[in-house]
């Protein structure tokens, strides 16, 4: 779990609206939001967590100034360079070409290739595990994981999607973060039986420095994910 202490306190509706555009790069964020997390994850791998302010947001009691930072309102936005943006998978990209630090984006053209095709992947991977954990179709959600699986088996010079730790892992991490307790915990699958490749990926994520100091109260995750997605 995140040590909370040592980040920025969340903010809601009686929270002060930060100053903007004064050359501070800030990501605006949400401890418990998948999406958010994927461009934390990335800007901690990168080094960047002197450089870029962390501003947590109240996903239930949003500040009414923040849809004037952001129109969408959504999280994560980064505000950087005098504009303010969103989308994750978009802001892996941004973060990759705009700041220093290790590359999330690898230089060779066939990972690349590989790297777009099973990031536009990740939300067919979300769709299915969601549609599965709603009562809908387990055959969906096997061939999901099982195309990860095979997706692992891919590049043999590592235990990530691209050999080496890359934006694909950020892109699917938050998710198979919450997927894995939750399909135990609601229909008792288990995700790594029968997915060796899986299990390694799972276990050597959980070395990744980036990715632990993103990670949070695992029971408020999934509590958060089945208000907001399931419903329950």
């Amino acid at each position: 779990m995140a040590k909370i202490e040592n980040l920025p306190p969340i903010l809601d509706s009686t929270s002060e609206k930060p100053t903007q555009f004064d050359g501070k790069p800030r990501l605006y964020t949400a401890y418990t939001c998948p999406y958010a997390q994927r461009v934390w994850i990335a800007m901690n791998y990168k080094g960047l967590q002197d450089e870029i302010q962390l501003v947590p947001i109240s996903l239930n009691d949003k500040p009414t100034w923040y849809k004037d930072v952001y129109p969408p309102a959504k999280v994560p936005a980064l505000e950087h360079n005098n504009k303010v943006t969103g989308e994750s998978l978009d802001l892996l990209k941004y973060l990759d070409t705009h700041f220093e630090g290790p590359k999330l984006f690898p230089d060779d053209p066939a990972k690349n290739e590989f790297a777009e095709e099973m990031m536009a992947y990740a939300g067919t991977f979300g769709g299915a595990t969601v549609s599965y954990l709603k009562g809908g179709s387990e055959g969906d959600l096997v061939a999901a994981l099982d195309k990860i699986e095979e997706a692992l088996s891919k590049f043999d010079d590592g235990p990530f999607f691209l050999g080496q730790f890359s934006a694909v892992d950020i892109a699917f991490a938050p998710f198979v973060e919450r997927f894995q307790p939750l399909l135990l915990e609601l229909k008792n699958y288990h995700i790594t039986s029968g997915r060796p490749k899986l299990a390694t990926w799972i276990e050597e994520l959980n070395k990744v420095d980036g990715y632990i100091q993103t990670k949070w109260d695992i029971n408020e995750l999934t509590s958060s994910f089945k208000k907001r997605v399931l419903g329950l």
